[in-house]
């Protein structure tokens, strides 16, 4: 891990000036502090606030940016202008990236910046991922992939620069929980945001809320960490949050037996 963090500050060097694209996860958290801690105010963190990124997350991005003293700019996206984006096909992440990467490049010639940066990692080859291929049309760099740094190097280094996304869950755009082929639309987005915000507030950090489309009503799949599947059953707790999902708007609500697993979604791609 030493030696790839001492590449990645030897490549980080090299940069006359760099834009990261930041979302306040893991990964992006890191590159963009060490970015500043390298480069200084020649690095520019920015964050799309858009409906598909959570209140609670766009809050706290902003608010470790503040911590840790690295420039932040918050801009709107317009990727709900794209009805691409809104028909949710399986490369609806390619158009959000496409779209976001889009802006970067204009604030980086108006700015003065020569890279993009974004916060890829060497974990991330084996999902499906079409947002890469917009990060390579737009020439966006992936340094701590270049590097070879897993996301487990990543929280460990984070944790020694006392970065709050040390242990953080892993995190993906609202729209993730929406099955494709359903479209997108901000009252289905807010309603899953304020299914997770309760489950969150209930003490479950690995939680996903799938959003499924029912010719008999709204269907919510819970998807937690397959050690916290018990708790649901534990005082009660099922009820609880059956209610209170209920009240948002959804008419049945269940728990995947097999718990959260990154890109569930993507599962049915190339079945029938």
């Amino acid at each position: 891990m030493n030696e790839k963090f001492e590449k990645l500050k030897d490549l980080i060097k090299t940069f006359a000036s760099c834009i990261v694209a930041y979302s306040g996860g893991v990964d992006s958290t890191f590159l963009a502090f060490i970015a500043y801690q390298i480069i200084g105010n020649k690095s520019l963190a920015v964050i799309a606030d858009t409906p598909s990124l959570s209140r609670r997350e766009l809050n706290e991005a902003i608010d470790i940016a503040k911590k840790f003293g690295f420039p932040i700019r918050v801009i709107k996206t317009l990727e709900f202008e794209n009805l691409d984006y809104l028909e949710n096909s399986i490369n609806r992440c390619y158009f959000c990236k496409h779209n976001l990467f889009e802006d970067l490049l204009s604030i980086a010639r108006s700015g003065g910046y020569n890279l993009i940066l974004y916060g890829e990692n060497a974990d991330d080859t084996g999902d499906f991922r079409p947002g890469a291929k917009a990060a390579e049309e737009f020439n966006v760099r992936a340094p701590l992939k270049e590097v070879g740094l897993t996301k487990a190097e990543i929280r460990g280094l984070s944790r020694l620069f006392g970065l709050p996304t040390a242990d953080k869950p892993q995190m993906a755009c609202l729209s993730t929980r929406i099955p494709y082929g359903e479209q997108i639309n901000l009252e289905k987005l807010k309603m899953i945001e304020d299914a997770e915000n309760i489950l969150r507030d209930m003490g479950f950090s690995d939680v996903r809320v799938r959003h499924h489309e029912l010719k008999q009503g709204i269907l919510a799949r819970i998807e937690v960490s397959p050690n916290d599947i018990k708790k649901f059953f534990d005082n009660g707790v099922y009820v609880v949050v059956g209610e209170a999902l209920k009240k948002i708007g959804y008419n049945y609500i269940t728990i995947d037996l097999l718990g959260y697993r990154r890109g569930s979604m993507n599962e049915i791609i190339g079945k029938k």
